[in-house]
């Protein structure tokens, strides 16, 4: 997969909660539509102090690659421009990605055709890293065997849906996976709040639906496994005293095998 960064490099005094925004383009075109300049503008109307950290184009898969990664970068610079002028602040620590079709393609090509606008709404509180940031820092310098928590990640309960406001942290590990094209992973569910002879598939559900993200995002899936631990490997003793510890035992982690 071909990828494109722009990185502005710059520190910020505040610290963010992360969501997102699509807009959607129409068949080959790559200028803003009534609806999409609708759409931002609304968003803009809220009035809240965003901060726009992240731009992913897209593409649906008629055309060749070459052509379509050209294309997504088009879409992801008309938003960047229209984002410029108006009041919303784009961070200058941005990153621009270009996907182009090189993604798990909707059904529905309109859905396809779109940037991905993520972003976060300022708070006046300390500094904290990104989860992208903090997942770059425990990855440089791993080695094999090394275990990886993946920061702010949870999912519904009792379920292997993802919550939305981890979706991006998704993305991070993926863009990961493509910056390091030799690390091998194992994705390892934990969860709490069981006794260890109650059968549970969550755990095991839960690490499969992020394998099956990365793999339906072009990752190899020779460099993939996945395996559900249960409650077998807590960090605190079960039954949990209260739900710091709960939250703590119920986690993902990466097991570095191959780098």
């Amino acid at each position: 997969m071909r990828k494109f960064t722009i990185l502005f490099l710059l520190f910020s005094l505040f610290s963010f909660a992360q969501a997102k925004l699509d807009v959607f383009f129409d068949f080959d075109k790559f200028d803003l539509n009534e609806e999409a300049v609708k759409k931002i503008n609304s968003w803009i109307a809220e009035g809240k102090d965003y901060q726009v950290t992240k731009l992913y184009g897209f593409c649906d898969w008629k055309g060749t690659n070459d052509y379509n990664d050209t294309l997504a970068l088009k879409r992801v610079y008309t938003v960047y421009n229209f984002l410029k002028q108006s009041k919303i602040e784009v961070k200058k620590e941005i990153e621009i990605r270009g996907f182009g079709e090189d993604f798990e393609q909707s059904a529905v090509q309109g859905e396809n055709r779109r940037v991905t606008i993520i972003f976060k709404e300022k708070k006046e509180i300390p500094i904290e890293v990104t989860s992208e940031q903090k997942l770059k820092e425990k990855f440089k310098g791993s080695k094999i065997g090394d275990l990886i928590r993946l920061p702010n990640f949870y999912f519904f309960n009792n379920s292997a849906k993802i919550v939305p406001k981890s979706q991006p942290v998704l993305y991070d590990l993926l863009c990961l996976m493509n910056d390091n094209p030799k690390l091998k992973i194992e994705i390892q569910g934990h969860i709490c709040c069981k006794l260890p002879n109650q059968v549970d598939a969550v755990s095991t559900a839960r690490a499969r639906a992020i394998y099956n993200f990365l793999i339906q995002n072009k990752i190899d899936r020779k460099r993939l496994t996945f395996k559900g631990y249960g409650v077998s490997r807590p960090i605190h003793p079960i039954p949990e005293k209260n739900i710091q510890e709960e939250d703590d035992n119920r986690r993902v982690e990466i097991m570095i095998v191959d780098n």
